[in-house]
């Protein structure tokens, strides 16, 4: 079996407009651009999968259902517009409890490669936070891109690959 190309993509500043500790569907509002940005790269053959903190749920500002709720209406909106998302891992907890999920920690990636055939050096990651490319580096994704459409970040201090506006300049790296 050969193994494909894959896009680990962060959802709170990359998908959706940063909002703390969001799970509601009232409140979430997709990145200007999102769907042809992720309809090209499904074009370009990367399988997409979500990983994102959301600690938000062991703090108890939100169940692990309002998450799966929000998660089932944002799938729903993304198929409608021809995009598949072929996993998702999401994290619970707080940076306090040291799992091995919480971003830049790998366990999120390392639970899709577990179910996928990933080609690592064919891979990318997209993200708003160091943590995000920190977690890339530390799977073996060398390929990465920070955004400015989430949290604020010192561009010096970055250690991604590129540094574009938001997911719609995908095409100005990929």
């Amino acid at each position: 079996m050969s193994k494909v190309k894959a896009f680990f993509i962060d959802r709170d500043g990359v998908i959706n407009v940063e909002k703390e500790y969001l799970y509601k569907c009232d409140d979430f509002e997709f990145i200007d651009g999102v769907f042809d940005a992720l309809r090209y790269l499904q074009f370009r053959g990367y399988k997409l999968f979500i990983v994102t903190n959301q600690s938000g749920i062991n703090k108890n500002l939100y169940t692990d259902e309002d998450f799966k709720i929000l998660t089932s209406w944002m799938l729903n909106l993304l198929n409608k517009e021809s995009i598949y998302i072929s996993g998702i891992e999401y994290c619970p907890h707080t940076i306090e409890e040291n799992c091995n999920c919480r971003k830049p920690k790998t366990g999120m990636i390392e639970n899709i490669i577990r179910r996928f055939q990933i080609d690592l050096d064919e891979s990318w990651l997209i993200g708003d936070k160091n943590t995000d490319i920190e977690c890339a580096n530390n799977a073996g994704i060398y390929n990465t891109i920070q955004v400015k459409s989430g949290h604020i970040f010192d561009e010096k201090k970055s250690i991604a690959k590129f540094i574009i506006e938001s997911i719609k300049n995908i095409k100005d790296v990929i």
